[in-house]
């Protein structure tokens, strides 16, 4: 598709509006014409998701789960552009073909460089009659279908990493593993979603009801993806009906009354149904599913038409033009990132004044959340400029270092054209910079 967004916000001709395995999507209308640019709007929902991910991963505050539901933010945003993908000519088969591209080669390096530091450590393949089910598991790292094996402890405790740290490094796993679901059946998904519209979107819901509060036990890494589908479904197939208009074809007051009922009824939920840690939703999955999916009703409702950002807001246009066309290599190593923070801080103890000052030490050790959270924003820099090629690669793309600023073809000339800077129509037709939804 041929993007025709501003040149800071193009992408290449001959590639799909989005970017990596489908965190986000383009413009999320099925009214739009073939040739209209990205919706900013959708790439800033991205970018947020993105930094709300690293934010919890340093942090660990539960209520940032309510705060901006990232996960099923991005399941959204990803439902959406599977279904644009698939409305466009050619088959259902083509376009799993590259959304399953587009997925594989960054996990397979990630892979790559995980298994390589396991093997180095020390870690071997089970033995006697657990090896041939290892084996078949370790699979998993190539084609995402269930959970990959992994050790939830290796090296020894005082070592340069934490011993377990390959349990944080596969933790960005289960999304890539639930994402490859959904695409793989997307093409029914969308056929029930259009014959059933009502009952598809809220089906989700009511397996979640099922398997997610107990009621109905799913055991071993089946009953968690089978749970992750339930939790995130809704959210996909709402995407379905963003790319559809559906939100836009029923009465002005429908949406923005419904999406408060379903988070009400999420939060209602979790107050009595805590988790381990209290108010996080990542621990309660019907909570999840119900807040989630109220909130990206209310976001796609109200969701400006941007094909450029607004004024105050385009200081940040590099920003998320690199976060839009990295999110997967940010996703996947943003947790490396946060591993290697530590040993690095550490160094820190080596000073003489801060381990001999009770004070400093005690500062020091109060501050690694903060410390932590400075410095893994230019550990993922190096990461994604050293790595994130494989997104490009399995776009088919030219290979670029750092693409926060216009893709170019093979010529020179800036991809894109079209409508205008600043004009994109919205889910009704309408054109303009900044028209909303409602």
């Amino acid at each position: 598709m041929t993007e025709t967004a501003p040149p800071s916000q193009a992408q290449p001709p001959d590639t799909e509006t989005g970017t990596g395995t489908g965190t986000g999507t383009g413009t999320g209308t099925g009214d739009r014409a073939p040739g209209a640019g990205r919706d900013r709007y959708l790439d800033l929902l991205r970018t947020l998701a993105l930094l709300r991910v690293v934010l919890y991963h340093t942090f660990a505050w539960g209520w940032l789960t309510f705060l901006f539901p990232s996960m099923g933010v991005m399941f959204a945003l990803a439902g959406a552009l599977m279904a644009r993908s698939l409305a466009r000519p050619g088959s259902a088969l083509g376009v799993l073909r590259g959304r399953v591209r587009r997925l594989l080669l960054p996990l397979w390096l990630y892979g790559l460089v995980v298994l390589g530091v396991l093997f180095a450590q020390g870690w071997r393949p089970a033995r006697g009659e657990e090896a041939a089910l290892w084996w078949l598991k370790l699979a998993f790292w190539v084609v995402p279908v269930g959970t990959p094996p992994f050790p939830m402890r290796i090296g020894e405790d005082g070592g340069m990493l934490d011993a377990g740290w390959a349990q944080q490094a596969a933790g960005p796993l289960w999304y890539l593993r639930a994402y490859f679901w959904f695409v793989l059946l997307s093409p029914l998904l969308l056929k029930a979603f259009r014959a059933l519209p009502w009952a598809t979107l809220l089906a989700p819901l009511g397996l979640t009801a099922v398997v997610g509060t107990g009621l109905v036990q799913v055991p071993g890494v089946t009953g968690e993806a089978v749970r992750d589908f339930a939790v995130y479904g809704a959210c996909w197939v709402l995407g379905f009906a963003h790319h559809d208009g559906v939100l836009y074809r029923i009465p002005r007051y429908f949406a923005p009354s419904i999406g408060p009922v379903f988070m009400g009824l999420g939060l209602w939920w979790s107050s009595r149904h805590p988790g381990p840690a209290g108010w996080d939703l990542g621990d309660i999955p019907l909570g999840q599913a119900l807040w989630s999916f109220g909130y990206c009703v209310l976001l796609f409702q109200v969701s400006p038409a941007w094909q450029r950002l607004p004024e105050r807001l385009r200081r940040f246009d590099g920003a998320i033009t690199l976060a839009n066309n990295r999110a997967v290599s940010v996703y996947l190593w943003h947790e490396i990132a946060l591993i290697a923070t530590v040993p690095l801080i550490d160094l820190l103890w080596r000073i003489p004044a801060v381990w001999r000052s009770p004070t400093l030490s005690g500062l020091l050790e109060n501050s690694y959340p903060v410390l932590m959270f400075l410095l893994v924003w230019p550990l993922l820099a190096v990461l994604v400029a050293a790595l994130g090629w494989a997104e490009d690669l399995s776009a088919r793309r030219r290979p670029r270092l750092w693409p926060c600023g216009p893709y170019r073809r093979e010529d020179g000339r800036p991809a894109g054209g079209g409508t205008g800077a600043g004009a994109v129509p919205d889910a009704r037709g309408v054109v303009g910079e900044g028209s909303h939804r409602l």
